[in-house]
């Protein structure tokens, strides 16, 4: 085995995934010097600094070892590594190793085996043609052959996956605000206004505007929209006609007295979209919703309808407007699009963390409700998908596909998916 160039579509993470599930040929296991060898449990996989498994358990002979695991392609690599003079190398009970590239009196006194002849070729060539893919996804012309069971439980999964990244955004706003809910709902609202494109100056926006400020004009739409506009920047030189002059004015002497910070209004981006979307009409529709709801967040925990809670009329000039100066046909308005998408990446994940930070179980399965309960997202991904045969039921799928998609397919983790792992499995 000595001198032989380690298989070229093995990686030291195929190499752990084939030991922790035990993909390997197991009978008649010895170690390099002929001991025989029992695998009875292969260890917890350690993803820090350290051997590759602990908690492992293997009989060498007639003794039973407890401990770590190591592995690496070939054996040599002990020594390169120089784990010989790391600590946390001392209680490893078996060096795993693809290939014996060094003659045992070379290796470290560890009970060692060898598994080139021991993993099926078919399983290499798999994973080599799912890692050499370049299409949408690395399965693409075998994904609708997975079961539907690995695929809901692994949808699940990765809609668990999505809330969590979501509620780890909205809790360091919750650390930042000391606690304040209502404020951590206002700001993920606005993002939510913002997407796709403006996510990132409606968040600006809603981080530089005081909550509480706002609030103590709820009763005056017109000074919401003045205070709105004008931190977002969009109230600087020229006005077009004499309603955003007066905003431009009040906003100039509400800046004064709250000694305000505007945005830089270049930050907006208004191109490739419909007027609907447009960040101005979307504005609005946020002071809008200020001036028409008092406690947004609290009436999210209470209602079984929270769609109802985003349908509001803007004020006369933006039912008649998309841009300052720019009309339109037919009155504005929150779409039930727009509405569906606020509810799936704003008010779910927010009951999520708001349930989980209090211990209130029935509001995560309230969540659950209402997303299983709306329609998929139709997007470039989800339509990509849908071409395989993989297509979304409801919200929980198209979440679930876009968190597939973005955070494991285009990595290439198919080690780490159940849909991959069972099509390696074979």
């Amino acid at each position: 085995m000595m001198n032989a160039i380690v298989n070229p579509v093995l990686t030291e993470a195929l190499l752990q995934y084939i030991w922790q599930a035990g993909l390997f040929h197991q009978d008649n296991l010895t170690t390099i010097t002929g001991e025989p060898v029992r695998i009875i449990r292969t260890g917890t996989l350690n993803r820090d600094s350290g051997p590759d498994f602990s908690g492992a358990l293997i009989k060498v002979g007639n003794i039973m070892w407890g401990g770590n695991i190591e592995l690496h392609l070939q054996a040599s690599g002990w020594y390169k590594h120089r784990h010989q003079h790391d600590l946390n190398y001392r209680n490893v009970v078996l060096h795993v190793v693809f290939e014996l590239d060094a003659p045992p009196d070379k290796l470290p006194p560890i009970p060692c085996i060898e598994l080139q002849n021991r993993i099926p070729k078919i399983l290499l060539e798999r994973y080599q043609k799912l890692m050499r893919e370049q299409r949408f996804v690395p399965c693409e012309h075998q994904a609708a052959q997975v079961s539907s069971l690995v695929w809901s439980n692994w949808k699940e999964r990765m809609l668990a996956e999505r809330w969590e990244s979501r509620a780890a955004v909205f809790g360091g706003w919750l650390e930042q605000t000391r606690g304040n809910w209502e404020e951590v709902c206002f700001r993920a609202v606005a993002q939510a206004l913002g997407m796709p494109v403006n996510a990132t100056p409606f968040l600006q926006l809603a981080s530089i505007t005081p909550h509480l400020m706002l609030v103590r004009h709820k009763p005056h739409l017109f000074q919401l929209e003045a205070l709105l506009f004008g931190q977002a920047g969009l109230l600087e030189g020229d006005m077009p006609d004499a309603y955003s002059r007066k905003l431009a004015q009040e906003y100039a002497h509400l800046r004064r007295k709250y000694r305000l910070q505007s945005m830089p209004g270049h930050l907006w981006k208004f191109l490739r979209m419909r007027p609907s979307s447009f960040p101005t009409l979307r504005i609005a529709t946020l002071a809008a919703l200020i001036h028409q709801t008092s406690h947004l967040f609290s009436r999210l925990l209470e209602t079984d309808h929270p769609e109802e809670l985003f349908h509001v009329e803007l004020s006369p000039y933006w039912q008649q407007h998309y841009r300052f100066g720019k009309t339109m046909d037919k009155p504005a308005g929150i779409g039930t699009v727009a509405i569906r998408n606020l509810l799936v990446n704003t008010v779910c994940p927010l009951l999520y963390l708001y349930a989980k930070h209090n211990k209130v179980p029935h509001l995560h399965l309230k969540a659950l409700r209402l997303i299983e309960g709306l329609e998929p997202e139709d997007n470039a991904i989800t339509r990509n998908w849908e071409t395989i045969g993989i297509k979304s039921e409801n919200a929980v799928d198209s979440q679930a596909l876009l968190q597939l998609k973005q955070h494991y397919c285009e990595q290439k983790r198919c080690l780490e998916c159940a849909v991959g792992t069972k099509l390696l499995r074979g």
